[in-house]
C-alpha cells in the first residue's frame, strides 16, 4: 500500500509522510485538526478473502471499530474533525461508539450503489467534543444503468481524481 500511496502522491504532487506501521501502533508526536480514512469495516460474519493484503485492507478484525474510533480520538486535537466511511449496516455501533469517545455527529450521508438498492455506506463527518445537531444530507446514489450518476461524477471532477481497480 506505501508503494501505491508513494506513486499517487508522486502523480500529484503532494507532499506526504508515510507512516508504514500499524495504525494501533503508531505514535504520533502531534495531534491532528483532521483524520479523513477509509477503514476496513466487513465484519466477521463475511466470506473473507484468502489474501492477506485484502484481509487486511477490507475487514475489521485489523481494526476494530472502537479501536479505530478511540486511537483518532487520542491523535484529534481538541476540536478535531473526523471523516470517514463505514458499512451502513453497523451504524448502531457508530453513533454508540463515536458518542462513548465524545465525537458528534455534524453530518452523515447514506451511500447507495443504485436506486433500486438498499445503501451500502454511510459517510460520516464527526467532531471531537461538539454539541452541533446531525446534518442528515441526500442519499448519494453511485450507479445509474451500469454508469455513475451524475452527481458522482461531480465528486470525482470537483476532487480531480477517479476510480480504478487494482490488483493487491
Amino acid at each position: 500500500f506505501q508503494k501505491l500511496t508513494n506513486l499517487n502522491s508522486k502523480n500529484n504532487q503532494i507532499k506526504n509522510n508515510i507512516y508504514t506501521e500499524d495504525f494501533n501502533d503508531c505514535k504520533f508526536d502531534k495531534t491532528f485538526d483532521y483524520c479523513v480514512s477509509n477503514p476496513p469495516f466487513y465484519h466477521g460474519s463475511v466470506v473473507k478473502s484468502m489474501n492477506e493484503n485484502i484481509k487486511i485492507a477490507r475487514y475489521n478484525d485489523s481494526l476494530p471499530l472502537e479501536t479505530f474510533i478511540k486511537k483518532t480520538y487520542n491523535i484529534l486535537s481538541r476540536n478535531g474533525k473526523f471523516f470517514f466511511c463505514y458499512d451502513v449496516k453497523q451504524i448502531n455501533d457508530i453513533i454508540y461508539m463515536l458518542n462513548k469517545y465524545r465525537f458528534n455527529i455534524e453530518a452523515m450521508q447514506f451511500v447507495y450503489p443504485s436506486i433500486n438498492k438498499d445503501a451500502t455506506l454511510i459517510l460520516v463527518y464527526a467532531r471531537k467534543n461538539s454539541k452541533s445537531m446531525t446534518k442528515v444530507l441526500p442519499p448519494l446514489i453511485v450507479f445509474e444503468n451500469e454508469n455513475f450518476t451524475k452527481k458522482v461524477e461531480e465528486i470525482y471532477k470537483k476532487t480531480s481524481t477517479h476510480s480504478i481497480k487494482v490488483e493487491i
